[in-house]
């Protein structure tokens, strides 16, 4: 009996991946069985994300604009209907209207899943609002006609970026009541472009055009490959932004941020083989450097360039993430510690968050915006850039494009 092999082509690159049957069905369960997390763990009251699957975490902010573009994005392949995802979307907009306490347009990171406040001190961010704003953008993009899109425009022409600067040229990292801006700014390459693209495509509170060009683009190099690195070196910082912005005809005085993460994704994997005889964790081809849970909470793993904190702790959703610079090598790894140890790397919601095989650690949760990322760029890659397709057509985005003159 002959075996029949279907190939689906994956046009993400110049030179299109060809992606087995066997894989593609894969990757299809691992992005549906991550959009659970956001039906298990948004609040039915107030349609809030939490931070994680942990009993009794709050809600984060970004998490909950992860949830809104996995909601709008499920009822295209039909795991919503159109009325629920529309609906879901409906209540986490009157509860981010009526109910979550604001500075400026800006929210708090974490929130209260019943109350919808403030809670545990946290700061207002300018990060996490964000990639919330990105989220509603994004999600009401799918439903036009309707009241949606007009009320993410009205969340972000609320937003005073300017604001945020603190009257100086770079983003701080947030606001307290208590003591005002956070002594932290978003001075080099990090996962903050989505809010430089955000801030600088504003038209009711925009910012100036120097802002663009005031955080430094710190390079280094490993193996090799030249990369304007993050501190951390934690591959999230390459990944968070792109989710969302199509980097791949975006040339920056040079610099490509699509080749940028390709190039730190590779240099996170050989990192992990050059260490692979000290870790048995990044032995097999495994590979994944990225801030996660670990033995000791929750630490920024990283790679070179940059700080590179590691102690054989993998983040699982790292690999994933980065599955649009890297295929082949991404699903490599994602086969492998699909298998690993007989599945117990892989829950319900899909892969937990990280292991460390060197002290037998693994965890069972599964953290928001890991989640939320891994979703959004299975959708990129396995739908030929849909979300890049939707969101590099907003207004805003090619507002920001033309302000900073970044070339296609």
């Amino acid at each position: 009996m002959a075996c029949i092999f279907f190939v689906h082509s994956v046009s993400l690159t110049p030179s299109a991946f060809a992606l087995s049957q066997r894989d593609f069905i894969l990757l299809k369960k691992i992005q549906r069985d991550t959009f659970e997390y956001f039906l298990v763990h948004t609040d039915p009251e107030t349609g809030l994300a939490r931070d994680s699957s942990r009993p009794g975490a709050p809600v984060s902010i970004a998490a909950t604009g992860f949830a809104l573009a996995s909601f709008a994005i499920a009822s295209s392949h039909g795991w919503l209907s159109y009325r629920e995802a529309y609906q879901k979307i409906e209540q986490t907009f009157n509860t981010l209207e009526h109910k979550t306490p604001k500075q400026k347009g800006f929210f708090y990171h974490f929130l209260d899943p019943k109350t919808a406040k403030r809670i545990w001190g946290s700061e207002v961010s300018s990060i996490d609002t964000a990639l919330l704003i990105a989220g509603a953008l994004l999600a009401s993009s799918y439903f036009p006609g309707t009241s949606l899109p007009q009320r993410a425009q009205h969340l972000y022409e609320q937003t005073d970026w300017d604001w945020m600067r603190n009257n100086t040229l770079l983003f701080s990292h947030g606001w307290k009541p208590e003591s005002g801006f956070l002594p932290f700014y978003w001075d080099m390459y990090s996962e903050h472009l989505i809010l430089q693209a955000l801030a600088l495509g504003s038209r009711t509170h925009p910012v100036p055009r120097a802002v663009w060009s005031e955080w430094e683009r710190v390079h280094d190099a490993y193996n090799g490959k030249e990369i304007v690195y993050a501190y951390t070196g934690s591959l999230f910082t390459y990944q968070f932004s792109h989710a969302f912005i199509d980097f791949r005809h975006l040339n920056d005085g040079g610099i490509n941020y699509f080749d940028n993460s390709q190039k730190a994704t590779i240099a996170n994997r050989e990192f992990c083989a050059a260490h692979a005889d000290e870790y048995e964790s990044y032995r097999n081809r495994v590979w994944g450097l990225s801030a996660c849970l670990g033995p000791n909470g929750y630490k920024a793993y990283g790679a070179k360039p940059g700080n590179a904190y590691h102690d054989g702790t993998v983040a699982l959703h790292a690999a994933i993430g980065s599955i649009v610079f890297t295929p082949e090598e991404s699903i490599s790894a994602i086969r492998t510690l699909y298998e690993y140890d007989g599945g117990r790397l892989y829950g319900p919601l899909g892969f937990k968050n990280a292991f460390n095989a060197d002290r037998d650690w693994w965890t069972d949760d599964y953290l928001g915006v890991d989640q939320g990322m891994t979703f959004l760029m299975l959708e990129n890659f396995l739908n030929d850039g849909a979300i890049w397709n939707r969101f590099m057509n907003l207004p805003q985005i090619k507002h920001w494009i033309e302000r900073t003159a970044l070339s296609e």
